[in-house]
């Protein structure tokens, strides 16, 4: 008995609710994915083409051997849901197996002992804040735009700075999943409005063809050549057959199929109200939209009559520090801002720590703003320094003080304040050149007397 054929007896031996057979070896492979369940005296292997759904019984005695047969040469990974556990295993191109059992919390295990089940195949728990969250997309499965995201590594685990937009996906993912459950349909025409560079657009498809077994014919659009040009070879590369993208403006878009499902996620200023016009036209079946920056409405707020924009002015702030001048126009920044004032607190004593400095805490302000830029970039310091002087004026505009934290840039490799800066999901090959501070001035702070030592000079 091989590796392979070893795991697979393992898992046929246990009380599974349901395996699923998924990621074809080979392109041509007849069967996108295989879904085995118990029945009564015997389980049910059902075989996913494109367009059907074919059925096979086998006896639970032959099971083990049937599997391995169908598994061989033919699929890359195989998931089996117990009450208490999800059984793994992750076969590489060259044939080798990786096996490993992620055990559910104690409130799933009941949860599944009752027979609750969502349609993932994970148990659904009713309470208990402690329970580890299933992910539909989860860990050790083999999903190429996320690797290429860098949210997963190669072997398939989210990088620790990556966790958040791991966890945002598949929040999306389960909205999806729900809606179209609830539709039952087995094909679906898609359109992504305003796709970008289309992260989303490749999970989202590569969800909805491998996991759920649709035919999705599935079209993003954008403004920007470039990018549809990349979008299209990645595509290609993913073998996304009926994915492709084109270049176009959301405003009198002709969509070449009957629409069913309308994305349009962060589209910039009108583009959002064009797609939804759109989508309501095409009488879509379903919509998924968050509106974006709106410049309409921007240009007509007023200091006066919205104080700040918000509490501490960080929504200014932070849209004049992306408005910077940044080198070729590149924008390789992230921005991230801190309110939590016990966060904020942590983190100047880490620094602290790292330092070397007794009293050190930062001027204790009501809130930071974290540029952060690729290592990489030879003008990383130069984009974020103007991006800083962009917030420091944004804040004297509307009262608010601030100051230029530049210790965090001598010490972001510190292991325990990396460690932090991997809490706040500031990526892992971006570096820290300063922070701004904010807040509010004492009223009786003593004003500073400033030293004009530079010159200026003319030359005619």
């Amino acid at each position: 008995m091989n590796e392979l054929e070893q795991y697979i007896s393992i898992i046929a031996g246990t009380d599974f609710n349901k395996i699923i057979i998924s990621n074809p070896a080979n392109k041509s492979e007849e069967y996108q994915k295989l879904v085995i369940e118990q029945k009564k005296d015997f389980c049910q292997i059902s075989k996913y083409t494109k367009k059907q759904v074919f059925h096979e019984n086998v006896k639970k005695e032959k099971l083990a051997d049937r599997c391995a047969k169908l598994v061989s040469g033919h699929y890359r990974q195989v998931n089996a849901m117990t009450a208490d556990a999800e059984h793994i295993i992750l076969i590489s191109k060259d044939g080798r197996c990786n096996y490993k059992v992620k055990r559910l919390a104690t409130e799933a295990i009941k949860a599944a002992g009752a027979g609750r089940l969502n349609n993932t195949g994970s148990a659904a728990a009713d309470n208990g804040h402690n329970r580890k969250k299933n992910y539909i997309l989860s860990e050790g499965m083999d999903i190429e735009p996320l690797v290429d995201m860098g949210v997963f590594t190669k072997d398939g685990r989210v990088v620790n700075s990556m966790y958040d937009k791991y966890k945002q996906i598949n929040r999306f993912v389960e909205i999806l999943n729900d809606e179209i459950s609830n539709l039952k349909v087995r094909k679906l025409n898609v359109i992504d409005f305003g796709c970008g560079k289309s992260y989303l657009t490749f999970v989202v498809y590569y969800y909805l063809t491998e996991v759920m077994g649709l035919d999705v014919n599935m079209i993003g659009l954008d403004l920007k050549a470039d990018v549809i040009d990349k979008c299209n070879k990645a595509a290609q590369k993913y073998h996304y057959d009926k994915l492709r993208f084109e270049l176009g403006d959301i405003n009198g878009y002709k969509a070449p199929f009957d629409v069913d499902m309308v994305i349009t996620l962060h589209a910039c200023d009108t583009a959002t109200d064009y797609a939804l016009y759109n989508a309501v036209q095409w009488k879509a079946k379903m919509i998924f939209s968050v509106p974006c920056c709106q410049h309409e409405l921007n240009k007509q707020m007023k200091p006066a009559t919205l104080p700040i924009m918000s509490r501490y002015g960080i929504i200014k702030e932070r849209f004049a520090a992306l408005h910077a001048p940044s080198g070729m126009g590149k924008q390789t920044w992230t921005f991230t801002v801190i309110t939590n004032r016990d966060v904020i607190a942590r983190l100047a004593e880490t620094m602290r720590a790292a330092l070397g400095r007794e009293h050190y805490d930062m001027y204790k302000p009501t809130a930071l703003i974290i540029p952060s830029n690729l290592r990489e970039s030879h003008l990383g310091r130069d984009d974020n320094s103007c991006a800083l002087e962009n917030i420091f004026l944004a804040a004297h505009s509307y009262g608010v003080g601030s100051v230029w934290i530049n210790q965090l840039g001598a010490v972001c490799d510190d292991e325990k304040v990396r460690a932090m800066l991997d809490e706040f999901g500031i990526p892992s090959d971006h570096v820290v050149y300063g922070i701004a501070a904010l807040g509010y001035a004492a009223p009786d702070a003593p004003y500073k007397d400033r030293t004009y030592a530079g010159e200026v000079r003319y030359i005619e």
